[in-house]
Parts: structure tokens; sequence; C-alpha cells
């Protein structure tokens, strides 16, 4: 696949780099650079992404970092049973659990919850940097609400870290998950408080909390296009009304049956006058 001229490899993160250092240097060029591009088009081009990651993944499958990419690649996809193989690879190479949360999700999105559960009380949880935990009680959460425990999903997202005031990098997600468990319950009002709590969280739009919140507000978005093919439409028939309205005008308000009707009145005067003459 094509890489742009302005990528050159060295963007990716310096770990991935010391890891490419078991390649030859040409070799580990081109890896790089098809990483780059795995992380700069995930978001935006997630398939695009796909096709890189598998060019890496043809010509590095035994660099941890790679299996990682392709792993994120797929699962962006929702690969998901591609994903979590890719992903246990790249676990069994470094030891490291940072992949658990996203390895249980994966679960859950091959139907799996009660799996993802059961990763969820695993021993590599304690293992997990305050993000990892947040995002396992996120994916646990998840699995719950798939297993229709509207209840036990609410009490899963509650603690310290939902309660604290300090805004963290994962604090608007935790806050919206919350408040879309609680209006998954019927309890809209304290829905409404924590969809604005993570509005205010949200600095970055990572979530469509404000959305939400506009939306239980009764606050209706009309977008402007749309606006305007409405006005447009609208003069349209107000043109068509007066077009129909000059077609359904009377003949006698045209002056067309008077002039008619002298026209018959001169023909039958003349003929009665040759009558006479006659």
């Amino acid at each position: 696949m094509p890489i742009p001229e302005d990528v050159t490899g060295d963007e990716i993160d310096k770990d991935v780099r010391q890891e490419l250092q078991s390649l030859p240097k040409t070799l580990a060029e081109d890896v790089a650079k098809n990483l780059v591009m795995v992380a700069r088009l995930i978001d935006e081009d997630p398939e695009g992404a796909y096709g890189y990651s598998k060019v890496a993944l043809r010509l590095a499958s035994r660099v941890a970092a790679v299996r990682e990419a392709a792993g994120f690649a797929a699962y962006a996809n929702q690969k998901y049973g591609e994903a979590l193989a890719e992903f246990r690879a790249a676990k069994r190479m470094t030891g490291n659990v940072d992949l658990w949360p996203v390895m249980a999700d994966c679960e859950r999105g091959l139907g799996r919850p009660e799996k993802a559960l059961d990763m969820a009380g695993a021993p590599e949880v304690h293992k997990l940097d305050k993000p990892g935990q947040v995002e396992m009680r996120l994916v646990a959460a998840g699995a719950r609400r798939d297993m229709e425990q509207l209840d036990a999903a609410i009490v899963t997202l509650q603690g310290p870290e939902l309660a604290s005031n300090s805004v963290q990098p994962w604090t608007a997600r935790l806050r919206y998950a919350y408040a879309d468990a609680l209006l998954a319950a019927g309890r809209e009002g304290e829905a409404r408080e924590w969809f604005a709590k993570s509005v205010e969280a949200d600095k970055d739009g990572s979530t469509d909390a404000s959305d939400r919140l506009a939306e239980l507000d009764g606050v209706e978005f009309v977008d402007a296009f749309d606006a305007n093919e409405v006005e447009d439409e609208s003069e349209s028939k107000d043109e068509s009304g007066d077009v129909l309205e000059s077609l359904e005008t009377p003949v006698e308000d045209a002056g067309v049956e008077d002039h008619v009707e002298d026209d018959v009145e001169d023909h039958v005067k003349d003929d009665v006058e040759d009558d006479d003459k006659d």
C-alpha cells in the first residue's frame, strides 16, 4: 500500500522503535511507516488502517508492537476474533497485561459476556494501572448490560473514580456510561445529572453527552441543509399555487365571454336586416 511522502517512520513511539531494532534497518523503516499509517487512519479510516496493519504483520509478525497494532486495527473493524488472537499473541510475547480490558471487550463482541465478566475478576486486573482498571470496569458494566442486568451494571460503575471531582482522561467516559445505564434503567432524572457531569469533563468531545443531554431536555436540532430544503419546498408549493390559481380564473374574468356574445348579437342583427330587405 502507498505511503505518503511526509511519513518517515520516526513518528512512532520510542518503545516501538526500540522493538524494531531487532529487524534489519530497511525492513524496520518499512514496518515503522506502516505502523504510523495504522495510527494515523484508525479513527477516520479503519479499513485503511487495517490494510496497513496487514502489511506490517506480513513484514514483522514476531514483533509484539506489530501484533498489537494489528489487533487494534481488527478491533476497529469489529473483527473481534482476529483482534483477540493478535492481542493474545502480543501478551504472550511481552507478558504485559495492559491489553486485558480490550481482550475482554473482544469477548463481548463475540457474544460471550460471561467470559468478559470472568476476565474482570481475574488476577490480571490487579496488575493494571488506574486507567486500565477503569477501562476494565467499563467493559464489565457493558457485559452486565449485554446480559440485561441493568442494576448490576450501575453498581459496577460506582466507585471512588466516579465520585471524584477531579477530571482524569477516563472521567467523561465513565460518567457517560453511568448516565447511559441509569437511563436504560428508567432513572431519567439521575441520568440527566450524570450526562451533564460528563459534558463538564468532556473537553475533547470524546462522547456525545451534550447531544444526549439536549435530547433529554427536549431540544431538537435541525440540520441547516434540511431546513433550506424545507424552505425551498414551501416556496415551490406557493409558486405552484399561484400558477394553479391563474389557470382556474373564470373565462368571464378574462373578457372572452363578452367578446363572444357581442359577435353573436352582430351576426343575428345582420341576418334580420337581410330578411327585411327581402
